[in-house]
């Protein structure tokens, strides 16, 4: 279990009066606080919310928080029904999301977390890949594509099949994908091995040495043993998401925001503003823990100005 963590830059301002959010959650007594907090969405903001889930329960053990993963869309769809209190995303809502929220009387607060670097991945045995452009990428992955084996992405790889591993339809990161790699958001060829889990999709490509894949970076930090990383050409000279290059915007154009959405009902359950106001004081140890790029403090800070 993590040790318990703090921002001290942010209690400082916390605690100095801003909102008086500190003082507020120092207030509920640990063994009074129940209830039960319902979340569910995004593969790639799952890591983060349930690194805070198990902090928070060294606080608030009488609290239960439960963090599904059903992908960013499979996510909305429960939150837009007023199933869930919170929904991890890795995309910003829909219109039509938005708007089946507001037929169903669902309003919110959309926050955001964390950065991400989208990570395309290859088996560790493999040797030829020292990296690809989003031209490449595109011709591997659009509709119809012709591409069968590594030699019809470039000349003298292998002649052996490309297999091709990454997130479902339900998934925020295959929308941000084939939006930015395709160019139409949800274009992509069917023919290739879909999870909105990625921990699958690591166990197929680290056990497929002619494979290819993409999902959220947080699981190829997790997995470097594993997963060899591909550096991404978008034009100016091949890159490696790192935490520089995603927050310094070197990384195109696969680098996004990541969110979480909370019903605004659910804040007026003492449980639920607890878990948010823990979840914004750690958030910038938690993210870097987990292998993603923080925010700058001062968007925690706002955060806990919108949940107030």
């Amino acid at each position: 279990m993590r040790s318990s963590v703090k921002t001290a830059a942010i209690l400082a301002v916390i605690m100095a009066g801003v909102g008086g959010y500190y003082w507020w959650a120092t207030q509920l007594n640990n063994n009074q606080l129940t209830g039960t907090i319902e979340i569910d969405g995004s593969s790639t903001v799952f890591p983060i919310t349930q690194a805070v889930a198990e902090e928070f329960w060294n606080a608030y053990s009488a609290v239960q928080v439960n963090v599904g993963v059903s992908g960013t869309g499979g996510g909305f769809k429960r939150f837009t029904a007023g199933e869930t209190d919170i929904s991890d995303a890795s995309r910003p809502i829909k219109d039509s999301e938005a708007e089946l929220a507001q037929k169903n009387g669902v309003e919110y607060v959309e926050l955001r977390v964390a950065l991400d670097g989208v990570a395309v991945v290859v088996n560790r045995g493999n040797a030829w890949v020292d990296y690809l452009t989003v031209e490449e990428l595109k011709l591997i992955w659009e509709p119809g594509s012709a591409v069968d084996t590594w030699d019809d992405v470039r000349p003298g790889w292998p002649t052996q099949p490309l297999r091709l591993y990454g997130p479902g339809t339900d998934s925020g990161t295959f929308d941000y994908f084939t939006a930015e790699i395709v160019g139409e958001e949800g274009a992509s060829r069917p023919d290739f091995t879909a999870s909105e889990d990625d921990n699958i999709l690591v166990q197929g490509i680290s056990g497929d040495q002619y494979s290819l894949g993409y999902f959220g970076y947080a699981y190829y930090a997790e997995n470097t043993d594993k997963l060899k990383i591909v550096p991404v050409d978008s034009g100016g000279g091949p890159v490696t998401p790192s935490d520089s290059t995603i927050n310094g915007g070197q990384y195109t154009p696969l680098s996004r925001p990541l969110f979480i959405y909370v019903n605004a009902e659910s804040l007026g359950r003492p449980e639920v503003k607890a878990f948010l106001v823990f979840y914004m004081e750690n958030a910038i140890d938690l993210v870097s823990e987990v292998g993603y790029t923080p925010l700058p403090e001062d968007v925690y800070l706002g955060n806990l100005d919108l949940i107030n």
